[in-house]
């Protein structure tokens, strides 16, 4: 897929992060991208930097996404590039001593069910309901190609550490997902990969000390820092110009493994 001013695309959780710097990176390539977040404060600042189009949405609901989507729609018309970045994690044991009894409670199912909602099954709702407008479309060259959709999984799909029962169960649906919705679009022209990055500078990192990152960033091999959502941004981009790359789950992690905690 050659990147250009005639391609559209949908970044979720593209108000900042992982989705904020692959919207850049799209729009500098001259695609016209819309931002679908809950943060309109952020987004729409940032959409109208880029020359896109903030489109506010909540990826667990149904009738949201079908009105950001049209939104966007009506702006940019067709997406041919979805990246889902929407995601959230929290982090508990499967259980937890009460300090006031001594005994152990079990995690809780409405945060579990949260994290879920979110990172699996919104990723799995924008997939369907984008794939069904791709497949509509024209194809876009000589090899069929209609659409490429990217995914964000997490290297917790693979390395889940202690506390991150919801987060790896999410990230790991995604994981899993990739290749059976490869195949399932593959004779459609629709190309699917995921991204499973490690150790990144996001939002979610924000409330941790200047210690503990540095004490993250050394744990990674090489190169031995947190990651950049520029990074993310990149391989990304190259997703969307390498035709080859279909059905597959890629490590973007410096090689780290994480430890049991």
């Amino acid at each position: 897929m050659k990147l250009s001013k005639d391609l559209a695309a949908v970044v979720t959780g593209g108000a900042s992060g992982l989705g904020a710097a692959t919207a850049r990176a799209l729009a500098a390539n001259g695609v016209k991208v819309a931002l679908l977040d809950l943060n309109a404060a952020i987004g729409e600042p940032l959409a109208k930097e880029l020359g896109g189009v903030f489109v506010q949405g909540d990826v667990t609901n149904e009738a949201s996404i079908d009105a950001a989507l049209a939104a966007a729609r009506k702006a940019h018309g067709q997406e041919r590039i979805l990246v889902n970045c929407a995601g959230i994690g929290i982090a508990k044991r499967i259980t937890s001593r009460n300090k006031q009894t001594g005994t152990f409670d079990p995690h809780d199912l409405a945060s579990f069910t949260k994290v879920i909602q979110v990172n699996l099954i919104g990723t799995f709702l924008m997939m369907s309901k984008v794939a069904a407008g791709m497949q509509a479309a024209q194809p876009l060259n000589d090899d069929g190609e209609r659409g490429v959709m990217i995914c964000t999984s997490s290297v917790a799909a693979q390395d889940g550490q202690i506390g991150q029962v919801a987060y790896s169960a999410s990230k790991g649906g995604v994981y899993s997902m990739t290749l059976p919705v490869a195949r399932d679009l593959a004779q459609n022209g629709i190309r699917v990969c995921t991204i499973l990055p490690g150790l990144f500078l996001t939002p979610m990192f924000d409330n941790l000390s200047e210690e503990a990152r540095r004490s993250l960033a050394a744990s990674v091999p090489f190169p031995p820092r947190l990651g950049s959502p520029t990074e993310y941004a990149a391989l990304a981009v190259h997703i969307c110009e390498n035709p080859m790359l279909n059905g597959e789950c890629i490590r973007l992690d410096g090689a780290l493994r994480m430890a049991p905690r």
